[in-house]
Formats: C-alpha cells, sequence, structure tokens
C-alpha cells in the first residue's frame, strides 16, 4: 500500500513514498517485446531505454544500456543494490499476433538487436507458430556485436535462419563483410508473405525498408522500431513527437507505411 499525492503534486513529478505493506492481487504483469521503460538514475534525469529481457520471466526488468549522454552514464553506472526509478512499460510491441502464420525476418542494426531480442526469444519460444524465420544482424565491427554467446545458440538451430555481417574488420574475422541489406538476398524467406522487424540507425532502416520493398514486401508489413527524445512516456510534453504521432505513444514500433513520408522531411 501507498500513500496518495496530493492533486497540487505535478503529475511528472514522482513522490517518493514508503512501502507499508504488499499483495499479490494478480500474477499477470507482464511487457510485451518492443516496448520501454523510462529509467531515472537519481539526480540525473530520464531516459526511454527497450526492454531487451524474455517476455516468458517478466519477473526480471532487463535493459541493455548504450552510454550516449549523461543519463546513460550514470545508468551504466549502477552497481547492485543501488535505485533506479521505472516508469513504465510504454509504447507499441511488435506485431508478433500479425505474424503468426507467415515467415518473419529481423534485420537489426547495431545495439538495434536489443529491442529485438524479446521479440526473437518469443518467436523461439512458439517456434511452431511461425514459418520460416530469418534473424540477419549487422555491426560495425566485431567487437561492437551484442549478445555474442546468445547469438552463436541462435545460429545452431536448424529453425532458424542468422546470418551476422560486420561493415568492416581484421583479417582475423572470418565472417561476412559489409552492410547489412547485403544479407537479404540470401535470407530463406518468402518476401512477398513475410514481415519484417527492423531496428537500427535511422537511415540503415530507410536502405533495408527500401531493399526489402524492392523483393515484393509491402511497407505495411514492415515494422521499425523509432527512437526519439522520450520524456513523459505518455504523449503529453511533445518531446518525440514525429510529424502527427507521438513516438512513445504510437510507437516505438510503426508500419513502415505510416511514417514513410516523414523520414524524408528534414528536422521532422
Amino acid at each position: 500500500m501507498l500513500t496518495v499525492p496530493d492533486a497540487a503534486t505535478p503529475f511528472m513529478a514522482p513522490r517518493w513514498c514508503r512501502v507499508v505493506d504488499r499483495w499479490e492481487e494478480t500474477h499477470d504483469f507482464s511487457f510485451r517485446p518492443g516496448q520501454f521503460n523510462m529509467l531515472y538514475p537519481f539526480g540525473t534525469g530520464e531516459s526511454a531505454v527497450s526492454i531487451s529481457g524474455d517476455p516468458a520471466e517478466p519477473e526480471r526488468l532487463v535493459h541493455t544500456i548504450r552510454r550516449v549522454g549523461k543519463v546513460t552514464e550514470a545508468l551504466s553506472g549502477l552497481r547492485p543494490g543501488d535505485q533506479v526509478g521505472v516508469r513504465g512499460p510504454f509504447g507499441t510491441p511488435w506485431p508478433l499476433g500479425y505474424s503468426v502464420g507467415r515467415d518473419v525476418v529481423i534485420v537489426a542494426g547495431g545495439i538495434g538487436v536489443a529491442p529485438l531480442r524479446p521479440a526473437i526469444r518469443e518467436i523461439l519460444t512458439n517456434r511452431d507458430r511461425y514459418e520460416q524465420v530469418a534473424v540477419l544482424i549487422g555491426t560495425r565491427s566485431p567487437r561492437d556485436l551484442p549478445f555474442i554467446e546468445e547469438i552463436q545458440d541462435w545460429r545452431g538451430r536448424f529453425d532458424l535462419d542468422v546470418q551476422v555481417t560486420v561493415d568492416s574488420a581484421a583479417t582475423s574475422w572470418r565472417g561476412r563483410v559489409g552492410v547489412v541489406t547485403t544479407l537479404i538476398p540470401i535470407a530463406h524467406v518468402d518476401y512477398e508473405q513475410a514481415v519484417a522487424l527492423v531496428c537500427g540507425p535511422e537511415i540503415m532502416m530507410r536502405f533495408t525498408a527500401a531493399e526489402l520493398m524492392k523483393r515484393g514486401m509491402p511497407a505495411s508489413r514492415i515494422f521499425i522500431s523509432m527512437e526519439r527524445n522520450m520524456k513523459c512516456g505518455i504523449g503529453v510534453c511533445g518531446h518525440c513527437q514525429f510529424g502527427p504521432h507521438f513516438v512513445c505513444r504510437d510507437g516505438p514500433v510503426l508500419a513502415y507505411d505510416v511514417i514513410d513520408r516523414l523520414l524524408d522531411i528534414r528536422e521532422v
């Protein structure tokens, strides 16, 4: 049981309360692959971070942090026993229900693997519900490849087509070299009936979508995860506005045909 803030308290300002009792009302708290939380290291600010854990283990909240500013730097410096504020989960999930019975191609650029990881895990948990599944991963170099051991496990499966490439590498690298779109022609999926889940830098997602559409995939079946400067997480503050959309409320997962024209407009 928590004390309730009075009406004068701004709705976005957390008020720290002390827990005086607890009970389990239901057991169905969970997140959907593709959603994010707002994480607050005390005294620094908040940052929107996609959930990268397994939906089958909702009791473990896992985030993969990329250090790109003061908030993520503070989050990366947390140690066991430290406190962090959490709001969420927020946002739209990857369309895994819509993808049932279809081929699925998952394209990740760099740390974009993290928001896609819950979707991959859920697909593998329910592997019989999907047809051919391809996971295409591209990073700048071998040292930038995240979740190396897990990706190796995925590559060892017979029911998953996993391809990895890097932009550049030393001669010791025995894998493919090239941008991630070079993997699309070799993936074992039927693009005309497949669904694509894409996450990475914005320019990578644009080129990936173009390559997929060249192979017959309609823009309405290409789903991308957008990153914007989110502050409130509920579509009120306007920081993440993208044309008529608020990424925190209408996204971060959006069908490509909904926003493709906006990606061509500078400073939207």
